[in-house]
C-alpha cells in the first residue's frame, strides 16, 4: 500500500501570532493563506518536506460545530491539552536556544531520553504542545 501524511491540523486562536512563531521562529513556508466565512487557514510547511503540510486552523473550524461545543474548544486550547505535535531535528540544542530566545514558553529544556532521542518541548503561542526531537547517528 502507498500512504504517506499529506496534511495535520493544529488549532490556534490568533494567526497572525501563530504565522510569526511557525513563520519566522521555526522557519516554515507559508503555502497557503485561506479565509472562508470570518474564518481563516494558513498552511505551513517544512520546505525539507514539500509534500507534508501543517495546516492552522481555528479551533472549532466546522461549520457544523454546536456553541458549547466551540466554547468547549476555546477552553482546551487555552489550557494548551487540546493538540500535540512533534518535529525532527539534526541540532536539538540549537533549536531550542532559537526557540527559547523567541521567548516561548519552556517546557523541557534539551535532554537525552531512555529511548533513544534528544528531545525539548515548548508551547506554540496558542498553547499546543510542541516537542523537538533529534535521532542520534545510527
Amino acid at each position: 500500500m502507498d500512504l504517506k501524511l499529506s496534511q495535520c491540523f493544529i488549532a490556534v486562536d490568533d494567526h497572525d501570532k501563530a504565522l510569526a512563531f511557525y513563520r519566522d521562529v521555526l522557519g516554515l513556508e507559508v503555502r497557503g493563506d485561506v479565509a472562508f466565512e470570518g474564518m481563516r487557514w494558513v498552511t505551513v510547511g517544512s520546505p525539507l518536506q514539500p509534500d507534508v503540510q501543517i495546516v492552522l486552523e481555528p479551533p472549532a473550524a466546522s461549520p457544523d460545530i454546536s456553541p458549547a461545543d466551540k466554547q468547549a474548544m476555546a477552553e482546551l486550547l487555552a489550557k494548551g491539552i487540546l493538540r500535540g505535535v512533534i518535529f525532527s531535528t539534526a541540532d536539538c540544542d540549537a533549536l531550542y536556544e532559537r526557540v527559547r530566545a523567541s521567548g516561548a514558553d519552556v517546557l523541557q529544556e534539551p535532554m537525552d531520553q531512555p529511548y533513544g532521542v534528544r528531545d525539548c518541548a515548548f508551547r506554540d503561542p496558542a498553547g499546543n504542545l510542541l516537542r523537538f526531537t533529534e535521532r542520534p547517528d545510527v
